[in-house]
């Protein structure tokens, strides 16, 4: 790839609001170094795109926002790729790469309620909905008493269904909205303890060609190194736990950050795995003060032992039993 210069570098995309503003946002972020070459954003259309009416766990899981994407970086139809980090799988095709991952936006999850009704307040039999099975089980553990039922389609698409009243609420990821300027007044924002966010939500990957100096040079010059310390724990306990879209899995490896007015060292690191009906559910927390990624990583085995001591191994054969 560097027989010749390359004056314009395309960087593909979805083609939904908030895909192309973080293409852009990250096109931002590299224009001072970029030696005068130019970036066209390139909008790939992907098999996700397209299935708007089929839960992702029924119509093939994560791959789905990305594959196409990934198979025109390999074909060198294009130079690099943004991504949510928590919507590619945890394998990368041979050949591609995570080349740089800017600064994390805040993981949390968001709920917006009809009429700003909380979790906590809806009736009885109430609709919830959500199309991740991670936030199905976590509001299925607080509310048993409610339904939660698929709910797909850009953020605009489902926040005017909140207000419609067609669902009494939903959850969405707080950078998502952020990043797209759509983040509703009346939303609540979930603390990462009480809500465990998906690996990788609220980071965005620049995927390259592993043997492309040019792009992987330019991605490193906006690189965060904590922040894929972070994402790569996160994808790491979601391999371990043999995890894809259909197992409602949640982590999140966060800076400690200030704690009671006092800046803490390290990091504090949490996971959940549950039952499609939230009936079983295994999570774990733990900490370090060691703020390297080698502290970080520390934790990687003794997350798994808490997990496993708490029952992930059997939920896990449960789900794979019960073909969800």
């Amino acid at each position: 790839m560097e027989k010749m210069d390359r004056p314009v570098l395309k960087l593909g995309s979805r083609g939904s609001l908030l895909a192309t503003t973080q293409a852009r946002q990250v096109i931002g972020l590299l224009e001072p170094f970029l030696g005068g070459r130019k970036i066209e954003l390139v909008i790939i259309t992907t098999s996700g795109d397209k299935a708007v009416d089929t839960p992702l766990a029924q119509s093939g899981g994560k791959g789905l926002f990305i594959k196409e994407i990934e198979s025109e970086l390999l074909a060198g139809r294009i130079d690099l790729a943004v991504h949510s980090a928590k919507d590619m799988p945890t394998e990368i095709p041979p050949g591609l790469v995570i080349a740089a991952t800017p600064p994390r936006q805040p993981p949390n999850d968001v709920w917006i309620g009809h009429a700003g009704l909380a979790l906590a307040d809806l009736p009885p039999g109430s609709v919830v909905g959500t199309s991740s099975p991670r936030r199905q089980v976590q509001v299925l553990a607080r509310r048993a008493d409610i339904r939660v039922e698929p709910l797909r389609g850009n953020i605009d698409t489902r926040l005017k269904k909140v207000r419609d009243g067609v669902v009494a609420g939903t959850l969405l990821a707080q950078a998502g909205l952020m990043r797209a300027d759509m983040l509703p007044p009346e939303s609540l924002i979930l603390s990462c303890e009480e809500f465990i966010p998906a690996a990788g939500q609220g980071t965005l990957a620049i995927e390259a060609r592993w043997d492309d100096e040019l792009v992987c040079t330019l991605a490193k010059s906006i690189h965060h190194r904590p922040t894929f310390w972070a994402l790569d724990f996160e994808r790491k306990i979601v391999r371990a736990l043999a995890g894809n879209c259909m197992a409602p899995i949640g982590v999140c490896a966060q800076q400690r950050g200030v704690v009671d007015g006092v800046a803490q060292a390290g990091w504090i690191v949490r996971a959940i795995v549950a039952t499609p009906d939230a009936r079983h559910v295994a999570r774990g927390t733990l900490l370090t003060e060691n703020p390297s990624a080698a502290g970080l990583n520390a934790l990687l085995q003794p997350l798994l032992d808490m997990l496993q001591s708490r029952g992930s191994d059997e939920i896990l054969a449960q789900i794979a039993t019960s073909g969800h």
